[in-house]
């Protein structure tokens, strides 16, 4: 029973998310594109947002491009000038760092829409289930740092890794690497895999937004040309500035 669920939560489950993260998130911005939106609070009330959201934004970011880079880029890529297990300790003491800022950041911000009457008053009960799951998702992941500090060698960052590639390029075995992980980074896996699967529903969608404006930063110019003009002889050309 135990060896089915493994199979189910780290092999099949993965699919599911990542499958209702994309077409859930093309049909949600196709048919409630008046829903797209951050949903901010901002203008209830400032209080301490701007420390709150700061921390939360800079230490998930930086969370999710380094889980994002470091889990899967091959090892082949990088062991000739930094070897296994000092990279586990640079992600143990940069993630360290970025988690703690995002869980201070996620508590101020679940404090203040918990104990503000107007805050709570306009709050979707998805914002409020937002901020708890990822209230628990950092504290998950800063609890594998004491694993992690176990095992110094690199061994188990190197098989959550080789778990990561080969779910994405579709190998079988995948489910198999996790048998010695320990059930904390299981269940920070589980719920990470999780955050995907409710994108689509939640007030999450803006980050697509996000990375929108960078292609609206790359874009080519906009070629703007001046309309022809029909006088009668005699008058002058109006002139037309652009």
């Amino acid at each position: 029973m135990t060896a089915w669920i493994d199979h189910f939560l780290f092999g099949l489950y993965p699919y599911i998310c990542l499958v209702v993260f994309f077409v859930g998130s093309w049909i949600r911005f196709d048919r409630d594109q008046y829903t797209w939106k951050s949903d901010s609070s901002q203008l209830l009330r400032t209080g301490s947002l701007r420390w709150a959201n700061n921390l939360f934004h800079v230490g998930v970011l930086f969370l999710f491009f380094g889980h994002f880079v470091g889990m899967l880029t091959p090892h082949v890529l990088y062991e000739s000038f930094i070897t296994a297990g000092q990279k586990q300790v640079m992600a143990m003491v940069s993630g360290g760092v970025a988690g703690l800022l995002g869980f201070i950041g996620v508590t101020l911000l679940l404090h203040r829409r918990l104990t503000d009457a107007r805050i709570r008053a306009t709050s979707k009960t998805s914002d409020i289930a937002l901020l708890w799951i990822f209230w628990v998702q950092l504290a998950l992941g800063l609890a594998t740092i004491p694993l992690s500090a176990q095992h110094l060698d690199g061994s188990m960052m190197m098989l959550l890794a080789e778990w990561g590639q080969r779910i994405v390029t579709l190998r079988s075995g995948a489910v198999d690497l996790l048998a010695p992980a320990s059930w904390i980074f299981k269940a920070h896996m589980f719920l990470g895999m999780t955050v995907f699967l409710i994108f689509p529903f939640t007030r999450l969608v803006h980050i697509w937004s996000g990375f929108g404006t960078l292609a609206y930063v790359l874009r080519p110019y906009q070629l703007v040309r001046a309309r022809r003009m029909n006088v009668p002889a005699g008058q002058n050309q109006p002139r037309r500035t652009l």
